[in-house]
């Protein structure tokens, strides 16, 4: 099942995310569950994850029972402000009770594996391979070009059937990274795509008007429940309907 939803400009957009984000996050532990999801990074993720550290339900959650992971990362040192992981501890994360052991950031360039982003990959599929999470949640940005994760048009892992591969001389800086496969994307119970701007639009509305992966590779993620595309109007301009 695919869903859409549009709303008027960002700020809303936010709001909304973060609200379904806590409902999703209390429902999986009232029925007993730790909910494990995706993280992602981008301009409109961060100002969600700032609108569920402000939020009035936050503390609904029982945050040391959720489990955390990363669809791409920037392979840049650790801390390094233009981490993915720098960014979500800063916008929530630090703000929370999180238990570390249930947080598994991507490895950064000067980890144990060093500056190797192979190396630095096989370690997070050998990670991932204990055995594959249950994933509830994967959330994903989408870029002007419609790459989400680190899954560039054209690239060769975009046919990667290995849960986590590097990526080298990326049209988005930084060059390298480490990138989740569709594979491992596409096993979670719902894939949210967050999109917020104008040059976005072109890119949604080919990935929802039915292009391959290889061309807009957004078009190639899906939950196994659910895909629900949460955009503000200027993102789903190119689209047929809008609205809320």
């Amino acid at each position: 099942m695919t869903v859409v939803v549009v709303h008027p400009d960002a700020a809303t957009l936010a709001h909304d995310i973060a609200a379904r984000m806590v409902a999703k996050l209390v429902a999986i532990q009232a029925g007993g569950g730790i909910p494990s999801v995706v993280l992602t990074g981008g301009t409109i993720a961060a100002k969600a994850y700032e609108a569920v550290r402000e939020s009035a339900d936050r503390d609904t959650v029982d945050w040391s029972r959720v489990e955390l992971w990363w669809g791409d990362e920037r392979f840049l040192p650790s801390g390094d402000p233009d981490r993915n992981e720098t960014q979500v501890r800063e916008a929530l994360l630090d703000a929370v009770p999180l238990a570390p052991e249930r947080v598994h950031p991507m490895p950064a360039s000067d980890g144990p594996d060093g500056d190797d982003p192979d190396a630095a990959a096989a370690g997070y599929t050998a990670l991932l391979d204990q055995p594959l999470p249950q994933f509830d949640l994967v959330l994903l940005g989408i870029g002007p070009d419609g790459h989400v994760a680190s899954l560039f048009p054209g690239f060769a892992n975009l046919d990667d059937d290995r849960p986590a591969s590097a990526v080298r001389d990326s049209p988005k800086p930084p060059p390298v990274r480490i990138t989740l496969s569709f594979g491992v994307l596409n096993s979670a119970d719902e894939v949210w795509v967050l999109a917020s701007g104008a040059e976005k639009a072109k890119a949604v509305g080919a990935a929802l008007g039915g292009a391959g992966r290889h061309e807009i590779p957004a078009a190639g993620v899906h939950g196994t429940r659910a895909t629900k595309w949460l955009l503000d109007q200027d993102a789903a301009s190119a689209l047929a309907i809008h609205g809320d």
